[in-house]
């Protein structure tokens, strides 16, 4: 994180005793990124963070094993067909994968357990409902269009309000940050920049919780494990630093528009080791008077693009069957682009008055190619990769 925040009662200075009204101290935990090179943050706890019980391996079920993109397709799954399963943790059914990041689809109604994913950062997008993220930092309430960063290592769990709460979790090798080109050099947002600090929320908190023997579930880069913690987690009083959970709503991000179609690249919103996340959001058509204001053709021969759409109406798929809810996939070696007709139904637009596109989605693009889980085999749509030849032109 670019900036500092502290909550709850901290000591007046690092790693010095700060005792507890009735005696004994708080134990300090540092939780830190890059072996005390990078971000970090202190959290005092009422007990040893490090007392743990007992330890069981887990066995992946068969919902973890995923296939190469073979034969060569575009995909489209339809993410309404998923069944619902359970919790936004244990109910998260994998779509597509490979060794940088894993992305899921869940679909929830109640609450999670406790959670550490100690393979990397996570972004959590809320597509339907609302919940509360709860974790050793606070508590932050999110709902639909809310990007939810968890770094690694972060205990936490989810607690939906609504009755039902749908999300996209991409689950990162390493972390997930703001792109460097909109900070400074010393991690304030620049003016060029699609968000600032004031979008950002950061937990309410700290959220204290009592509780024995306390059951963790825990994602290494080997495996799933349960720890059983001695005391609950969330017992901290305070901390302070620059690394911590928080949200970032779609609707504050800031399109970029251009006189002619301008390319992903400027919707970018974070990146992570081998990928990168984009949001295309509602703003102005391209203004040049012979502008295209959809998409061209185009061939990405370093990346698969992964595209969720999430709602108003996205111009350049119409016939095709893509609509709200659905997730395309467009590997390298594949070109995509509108469907035939939609140039002419997009100029004809511009024609009748239309300034604006009200079309919001999530993209990620990845530079190694994704496998494809499940879950994606389960409900893709077998026609799609056909929708150009069969659609008719003009």
């Amino acid at each position: 994180m670019p900036y500092y925040r502290r909550a709850g009662e901290i000591p007046r200075k690092r790693h010095v005793r700060f005792e507890r009204p009735g005696g004994g101290f708080y134990r300090e935990e540092l939780m830190g990124e890059e072996g005390f090179s990078s971000d970090s943050s202190l959290l005092y706890h009422l007990h040893t963070p490090s007392a743990i019980v007992k330890s069981e391996g887990l066995t992946p079920g068969p919902g973890e094993q995923a296939v190469p993109n073979q034969p060569l397709l575009p995909r489209h799954v339809r993410t309404g067909d998923l069944p619902a399963a359970g919790d936004l943790v244990t109910g998260r059914q994998l779509l597509f994968t490979n060794d940088d990041v894993r992305i899921c689809f869940a679909t929830a109604d109640t609450d999670s357990g406790l959670y550490r994913d100690s393979a990397g950062d996570q972004a959590v997008y809320l597509h339907e409902g609302r919940a509360v993220f709860e974790s050793v930092y606070g508590s932050i309430s999110a709902g639909p269009g809310d990007y939810v960063i968890v770094p690694r290592g972060t205990i936490h769990r989810w607690v939906p309000v609504d009755e039902r709460v749908s999300a996209l979790t991409i689950e990162a090798s390493g972390h997930i940050r703001t792109p460097r080109r909109y900070l400074s050099a010393c991690g304030q947002f620049l003016e060029h920049a699609p968000y600032s600090e004031r979008d950002l929320r950061g937990p309410d908190g700290p959220v204290i919780t009592e509780g024995e023997d306390v059951p963790v579930l825990v994602r290494t880069r080997s495996g799933l494990t349960r720890l059983t913690y001695a005391h609950h987690p969330f017992d901290v009083v305070g901390w302070d630093g620059c690394l911590y959970p928080y949200a970032f709503s779609i609707d504050d991000f800031e399109p970029v528009v251009k006189r002619t179609h301008a390319p992903p690249p400027v919707h970018q919103t974070f990146e992570g080791p081998g990928f990168v996340i984009c949001a295309f959001c509602p703003r102005p058509l391209d203004f040049d008077p012979e502008a295209v204001p959809i998409p061209y053709y185009h061939h990405n021969v370093d990346s698969d693009e992964m595209m969720f759409y999430v709602a108003g109406d996205y111009t350049a798929r119409q016939g095709s069957g893509v609509g709200i809810g659905s997730i395309t996939l467009h590997p390298a070696g594949f070109t995509h682009g509108p469907q035939p007709g939609a140039v002419e139904a997009a100029v004809a637009g511009l024609a009748r008055g239309k300034t604006a596109t009200d079309e919001t989605a999530v993209m990620i693009d990845t530079f190694r190619p994704l496998n494809l889980g499940p879950s994606a085999r389960r409900a893709e749509d077998p026609e799609y990769a056909w929708s150009w030849a069969r659609a008719t032109p003009g």
